[in-house]
């Protein structure tokens, strides 16, 4: 499990994630990179929850590889590297799943739940978009956009239940609840309908500076790791240090906390 926090506004969008990855033995590692700009010099980012790679090549590795493509550093994939000047970020997202599922997964018997969101600007642009891929095991629809130009505000995934109880007023097992007092499961997803648009709590402007966006994505993945850290009887699968990123039309992908692994003059080209 993971948290993955992305809040979009009118300056464009900050992707925030922790760093925990849990494996089916058990074991938890906190040193996972879940954020990548997948080119560099273009305001494009992923993030990434789910299934921590495919086969023997872990989820990270597999978007730089994919970056290499997109950067014009594959000679048999020429076709694939971006033109500054005229990408959009829904042919990024088809050749995200193109790369992830067609060609890694599918062959593989098609067995990984993973999801991809893509942040950033498609060439030209002046407001920023974000989009989703999902590998559901055998299936991976089209891509989907979950947010245009002009929509904006903070989404989050992997752990939903401290968000959607901060945010929406309402947990994840509200429905669940409803049931089991006797109500339909019509009814209950009737009053989640209902309440959720009044207890809705407004966290954001849309005109916010991005570094008030940097504050907030920071606070929700912070929030989201103390109620796992603190909720008895949760799997801690959330955790460890917090990367962030912005993506501003001007200034590109910018990293804003990061970890580096090695010493700084090693990390110039990563």
């Amino acid at each position: 499990m993971t948290v993955l926090v992305s809040v979009k506004i009118n300056d464009g969008v900050v992707m925030a994630a922790d760093s925990a990855s849990s494996f089916a033995s058990g074991m938890i590692y906190h040193h996972a990179q879940k954020i990548v700009n997948l080119r560099k010099g273009l305001p494009i980012g992923a993030m990434v929850t789910g299934a921590g790679g495919i086969g023997n090549e872990s989820i990270d590795t597999l978007l730089k590889d994919l970056r290499r493509r997109f950067s014009g550093g594959s000679a048999e994939h020429p076709d694939w590297s971006l033109n500054p000047d005229r990408y959009t970020l829904e042919q990024v997202a088809v050749r995200v799943r193109e790369f992830l599922f067609e060609e890694k997964s599918r062959p593989l018997g098609g067995s990984v739940w993973t999801k991809v969101r893509l942040c950033g600007y498609s060439a030209g642009r002046p407001l920023a978009e974000v989009w989703e891929v999902q590998l559901m095991g055998s299936e991976c629809a089209a891509p989907t956009r979950v947010q245009a130009e002009h929509e904006f505000g903070p989404r989050w995934d992997g752990e939903y239940e401290a968000l959607d109880r901060l945010i929406f007023g309402l947990g994840t097992r509200f429905n669940e609840a409803y049931t089991k007092h006797g109500l339909s499961a019509e009814q209950a997803a009737d009053a989640r309908a209902k309440l959720a648009p009044e207890l809705y709590e407004l966290l954001f402007l849309e005109a916010m500076p991005i570094h008030d966006a940097v504050d907030l994505a920071r606070f929700l993945v912070q929030t989201t790791i103390g109620f796992v850290k603190f909720s008895v009887g949760r799997p801690k699968t959330v955790g460890g240090p917090i990367e962030i990123a912005a993506i501003t039309k001007h200034e590109g992908f910018k990293w804003i906390e990061r970890r580096h692994f090695f010493p700084p003059e090693h990390n110039a080209s990563d």
